[in-house]
């Protein structure tokens, strides 16, 4: 087996092993086209030849600003990684400012963009970055230089003997990222991972996922330009893995359908919504069809992996799996057996349906500072836990620090923030990454997260609030969609809750209730408000009295991406959604209690 320690390493690698027709297949115009092995190695070979002839030297910068996962995005990336210069992939959807912050601190000389949104959007920034030479975009744009220019200048092969050169000068500890972490507070902060962070993290995690070599397809849809997805992208390609790269996060349901993936990533947001989709289903049925599924549901949620629930039990499963599991499988392309989920802890119920519905979704840990990934779980050899994040991989040094805060060194760890020495120096100490998460290892070795250290805060009586664990057990309400809980200083813990406006509206049909047509006058019903405050009381229940969720207030807007109140991987932006919703927050902690 050739050796891997450069990220264009594994393109490679996939051509000499596997060879296969479909190694990255992107839809355009309703059709699935298809890049072999072959042509993604020779197209990333003419952007190398193309951005030399260019200029382009080693540790230039080039941004590269893609909506959704696409064919050219990798080309690119192996493109440009050739040369020395290094990919700095950039959010989509933040904001101007934050594309001119991030081109100008990483002083970009090129910029790809994917559409005419993202276009006009870099255009609208591009005298106020000095560095920026040009743009060019993916799809065809008037008034643009496109990417095939870069293709066909490239054509000519006379310069190839340059780009083996400069490949063969990339060491692995050369620098071959710099992500811009999106944050849920503050400016980003551009993380610099070289080439052996990220390779040594694919290689060290490629183990702990079980492919078929060669036969496996998968279907890529989270953000490319954050580190997860791109991550596992390289592990599919280091697997001789098809990728097919979904349209949008809308149309998954669709591309699942036509794609019939083994395999996807996946956040727990979008599993929930997965999951809600489907008891809608269930509650749609009638009579003995209905008892049989709520039957299976309840089976389905006292799943424990390895038969530990006996002989009768998995008798009972095997049924449930024939009547109502596999057609969750059917509905879901029907060859789906694997979802690698991260970004945030998955609720324990989700973990146990969908592994007993044999759809595993497999709980890992990480960061972008860590390549991303630290731990994970594997089915095989008794190396899942459900309720955890699965254990170390091999080759990195996990230990948990007297406060409690995870603390990683390894190979994986990053080589720093970029520009940025003295934020550097503040989480990397004695070469461990400080995470800023909270957690523990147990008896078994398996990693457990109790929540964000940053996140963790105190109420006035001085007692400790882990917010994330009281907002996965209140999002188990079909009636909330999205619940960020309050009270740093406070008296007792509050709560922010965007409700399921959808299923509300179903529910108060079916009760006769009348609540207008607008999410506003839904938010302030008082038959909505008091069916809510039955279910956080319902949820409260498994909580000590100093956790509770005392008082609550709806809002009246769905959070999202482009709404600023969700990052790109669906975690809370807790600062700006306090700040947007102020009033309501007073409403919970009006100043009078103080006077």
């Amino acid at each position: 087996m050739n050796t891997i320690s450069r990220l264009f390493d594994f393109a490679y690698h996939q051509l000499i092993t596997y060879n296969i027709e479909d190694a990255l297949v992107t839809k355009q115009n309703g059709e699935w086209i298809k890049t072999s092995s072959s042509e993604y190695v020779l197209k990333a070979n003419a952007i190398s030849r193309a951005l030399l002839k260019l200029g382009v030297k080693k540790n230039d910068k080039i941004a590269i600003i893609s909506s959704n996962n696409r064919s050219e995005w990798h080309i690119m990336d192996i493109g440009i990684l050739q040369t020395g210069a290094q990919n700095v992939p950039i959010y989509p959807t933040i904001s101007e400012n934050d594309y001119q912050f991030i081109l100008n601190h990483s002083e970009s000389i090129y910029c790809f963009v994917s559409d005419t949104d993202i276009l006009k959007k870099v255009k609208s920034i591009q005298n106020n970055v000095p560095t920026l030479k040009e743009i060019y975009s993916f799809d065809a744009i008037e008034n643009c230089k496109n990417w095939n220019e870069l293709l066909l200048l490239g054509k000519d092969e006379s310069n190839q003997t340059d780009v083996e050169n400069t490949k063969n000068q990339v060491l692995p500890t050369d620098l071959a990222t710099i992500i811009y972490t999106s944050g849920t507070t503050g400016q980003p902060k551009g993380v610099m991972l070289s080439h052996i962070n990220i390779v040594s993290n694919v290689l060290d995690s490629a183990s702990r996922i079980p492919f078929v070599a060669g036969k496996s397809r998968a279907l890529s849809f989270l953000p490319i330009c954050h580190i997860y997805e791109r991550m596992v992208t390289y592990i599919y390609q280091y697997y001789g893995c098809s990728i097919y790269f979904g349209e949008s996060i809308e149309k998954i349901s669709e591309n699942i359908k036509e794609v019939k993936p083994n395999v996807m990533t996946g956040v727990p947001r979008l599993i929930e919504k997965v999951y809600d989709k489907i008891i809608a289903k269930g509650t749609d049925l009638t009579g003995l069809k209905k008892k049989i599924f709520f039957w299976a549901i309840a089976l389905g949620l006292q799943f424990e992996p390895y038969q530990k629930n006996g002989f009768w039990y998995e008798l009972k499963l095997k049924l449930a799996r024939k009547l109502i599991f596999s057609k969750w499988k059917e509905g879901l392309g029907g060859n789906l057996n694997l979802i690698v989920n991260g970004s945030a802890a998955l609720q324990p119920r989700l973990a146990r349906i969908f592994a007993a519905a044999e759809l595993l979704v497999v709980e890992g840990y990480g960061l972008t500072e860590t390549s991303p990934v630290i731990s994970v779980n594997d089915m095989r050899n008794h190396g899942f836990k459900i309720g955890t994040a699965g254990k170390v991989i091999n080759n990195i040094e996990v230990k948990i620090a007297d406060d409690g805060e995870i603390l990683c060194k390894g190979s994986n760890v990053m080589m720093g923030y970029y520009k940025d020495q003295k934020l550097t120096n503040e989480v990397i100490i004695d070469g461990y990454f400080h995470t800023g998460d909270i957690g523990e290892i147990d008896s078994e070795g398996f990693l457990k997260i109790t929540d964000r250290k940053k996140e963790m805060f105190k109420t006035s009586g001085g007692k400790y609030i882990a917010p994330q664990i009281l907002e996965n057990a209140m999002k188990q309400s079909r009636f909330i969609e999205q619940i960020m809980v309050v009270g740093d200083g406070e008296k007792m813990p509050g709560a922010l809750i965007q409700p399921n406006f959808e299923f509300i509206k179903e529910w108060c049909k079916i009760h006769k209730i009348s609540v207008g047509t607008t999410n506003q006058e839904i938010a302030t019903n008082q038959d909505v408000i008091q069916r809510i405050n039955e279910e956080v009381a319902l949820l409260n229940e498994k909580f000590g009295n100093w956790e509770k969720i005392k008082r609550f207030e709806l809002t009246p807007t769905i959070w999202s991406i482009d709404g600023g109140e969700l990052t790109p991987t669906l975690k809370l932006k807790r600062k700006i959604i306090k700040e947007k919703y102020n009033q309501l927050y007073l409403k919970i902690y009006p100043p009078s209690q103080y006077n």
